[in-house]
């Protein structure tokens, strides 16, 4: 009984991080576009390269589950993305902007590394080892995003918001 209820788990937060990364791979751009450092345009730019790939793994662990890739509303993420919408909105383009595109974006890996940090301790405990190994390469990826961010922030572009 508990297998069920943990591979019904597994599925359903399965559907909700596929909502979140296509809506990510709609998020990114603008966030791009917003952004005035060089560094953290680039490191935009390069997540929705990374992102596109983790929706091709995620639609590969669909096929592991003998699933068709759906994805189930993402509360969480849509509120996210708002606040990186706001941010823009309300500040005027320069490193103060961009201080907060970065917390923003921090506040989304934050999320999709929980989430993925899940997925694949559930996938290991329901033994579906080709799932382990697509959700560790994402959870790899967004950590290293998140730590990318936290560099181009401590050292550039925080001191710069703050002069």
């Amino acid at each position: 009984m508990a297998e069920t209820n943990l591979k019904e788990l597994f599925h359903h937060t399965l559907k909700d991080v596929y909502y979140a990364e296509n809506a990510i791979l709609k998020a990114l751009p603008k966030m791009s576009q917003a952004a005035g450092d060089k560094a953290l345009k680039e490191a935009f730019d390069t997540h929705l390269k990374e992102t596109q790939g983790q929706v091709k793994r995620l639609e590969a662990v669909f096929k592991v589950l003998g699933e068709k890739p759906e994805g189930e509303k993402c509360h969480a993420l849509e509120g996210l993305t708002k606040e990186a919408d706001e941010i823009v909105e309300s500040f005027p383009a320069g490193p103060a902007r961009d201080a907060g595109l970065i917390a923003a974006a921090q506040a989304v890996e934050h999320y999709e590394i929980s989430r993925y940090g899940s997925l694949r301790a559930w996938a290991q405990q329901l033994e579906l080892d080709e799932a382990v190994e697509l959700l560790s390469e994402t959870l790899a990826e967004e950590e290293a995003t998140d730590d990318l961010l936290s560099q181009l922030g401590e050292d550039v572009v925080n001191p710069a918001a703050a002069a």
